[in-house]
């Protein structure tokens, strides 16, 4: 018994150090900008957006900014086609459909843009648009979170498309508040932890 409760103790406060980690320090700034790569906004013909959450009748968090990023990209001039990746969870409108409807509002001409709903994972993304963006010349930029594009850069390089990555700042907004911290930091967490999973599998 003594024995259980002093791992108990000890893994709440081993909790309670990373609370403190995550709240108070820069942690999550350095970790994005590692995640994140270069800011340099890069230009070109094909512009590829992934997917991100998708929610029941509304579009999810991150594919809302993702997509607000595409078409401030877009408002830029010289690209020639949008290309959305992003399939569907749990029944619900795929990703890139609703991404898609967003950036039609929004003033991006319908017949620019491509989607592809089959994907559910960043591999997916990656090898559902190589049969896409094999029809479509020229130089191509991809788009997704910041946090999400060490891993999304690498998994399309490794299937043999040549992209340039342009990262957008999506957990980089939600770290300017203390009381997001926390959930980024787990949120972090997670995705290095499939950065490692990745690996593994030889995806990147």
């Amino acid at each position: 018994m003594r024995t259980a409760v002093r791992w108990i103790t000890r893994a709440l406060a081993a909790i309670g150090f990373l609370f403190v980690l995550a709240t108070v320090t820069p942690i999550d700034d350095w970790w994005i900008k590692s995640l994140a790569g270069p800011w340099n906004d890069p230009k070109g013909d094909v512009l590829i957006v992934l997917g991100g959450d998708s929610i029941k009748d509304v579009i999810g968090w991150s594919s809302y900014w993702r997509s607000v990023y595409a078409v401030r990209a877009w408002r830029e001039g010289g690209w020639r086609v949008v290309l959305i990746s992003g399939g569907s969870s749990s029944g619900v409108e795929p990703a890139a459909e609703r991404m898609g409807e967003f950036m039609m509002s929004q003033g991006i001409p319908v017949s620019v843009i491509r989607v592809e709903t089959e994907s559910h994972s960043t591999r997916e993304n990656a090898l559902k648009s190589k049969l896409i963006l094999a029809k479509l010349p020229g130089h191509k930029v991809l788009m997704t979170s910041d946090y999400h594009m060490f891993r999304a850069a690498r998994v399309f390089r490794k299937a043999g498309i040549d992209i340039e990555p342009r990262p957008l700042p999506d957990a980089a907004k939600q770290a300017g508040s203390w009381g997001n911290r926390w959930p980024l930091f787990l949120g972090l967490c997670v995705e290095t932890a499939k950065i490692g999973y990745y690996s593994a599998r030889g995806w990147i």
